[in-house]
């Protein structure tokens, strides 16, 4: 067994470009998406037209608010969402191409499990909403109702940082563990990081390779500048939202 899971592209192109060449050298033909393919970026036609194919695309919170009302948004990632719905419902080209972007969107499942794994983009307990933060080991209460929730393994997206949670509340993060971590018979949560917007200091864009029982981190350089400018040029996609790409924030 051998998959790419990746998550929160957020119409980040070259991101996504960067990652998929990386994944298709290390021979992997299975991917799995936990959701949010759109949303902040500026090319979300060209990233669902990418994913479609992927063996398992989730949906994401950014995913649903483009389809309907986007609830809990802060003021620019609300103007991202309607954006990034004119892009979807616009364009030159055929109306069957567009319907079928807003097909896929539609049909996309919120979790999916798979011998023991569950694959979610928010936690356990809420699929599509729920940030479980590294701070998040210190919310006991918390991480025990979301463990209780997780036969053995849960692979997840969302907050943007990667990492493993561990069932004793700990938190580590890819550096802490050279990149590489084994799972073993203890339950345990994985953060797979973002491809479009990583917000843990890196601005490489991230993803993780499970290999039977083996976690392994990737990073991956792409043109974050050519991404932040194509954000500049759109007076509805404020500019921080380029500036971070280099801060990886």
């Amino acid at each position: 067994m051998k998959k790419a899971l990746i998550s929160d592209i957020h119409g980040n192109l070259e991101a996504l470009e960067a990652v998929l060449a990386d994944i298709k050298s290390l021979g992997i033909t299975e991917i799995y998406c936990l959701g949010d393919v759109v949303g902040y970026g500026p090319n979300p036609r060209e990233c669902i037209d990418l994913i479609m194919d992927f063996k398992l695309v989730l949906l994401g919170n950014h995913d649903q608010g483009a389809m309907f009302d986007p609830d809990g948004f802060n003021q620019a990632a609300e103007k991202a969402i309607f954006w990034t719905r004119a892009q979807l419902e616009a364009g030159s080209e055929a109306r069957s191409v567009r319907e079928k972007r807003w097909e896929f969107l539609a049909d996309r499942p919120r979790s999916f499990k798979e011998n023991g794994f569950l694959f979610v983009h928010g936690s356990a307990r809420n699929p599509l909403n729920e940030y479980v933060f590294p701070e998040d080991i210190y919310n006991a209460r918390k991480m025990e109702r979301i463990f209780s929730l997780v036969e053995r393994y849960c692979f997840q997206g969302h907050t943007h940082v990667p990492g493993i949670f561990t069932e004793n509340m700990q938190f580590l993060s890819p550096e802490d563990m050279e990149h590489t971590y084994k799972l073993d018979d203890k339950k345990t949560l994985c953060n797979v990081g973002s491809v479009g917007q990583p917000r843990d200091g890196n601005r490489k864009a991230c993803f993780v390779v499970l290999e039977d029982d083996t976690i392994t981190f990737r990073r991956v350089e792409y043109d974050w500048t050519k991404t932040r400018d194509k954000i500049y040029a759109i007076p509805d996609l404020d500019n921080f939202l380029g500036d971070r790409l280099g801060e990886g924030r």
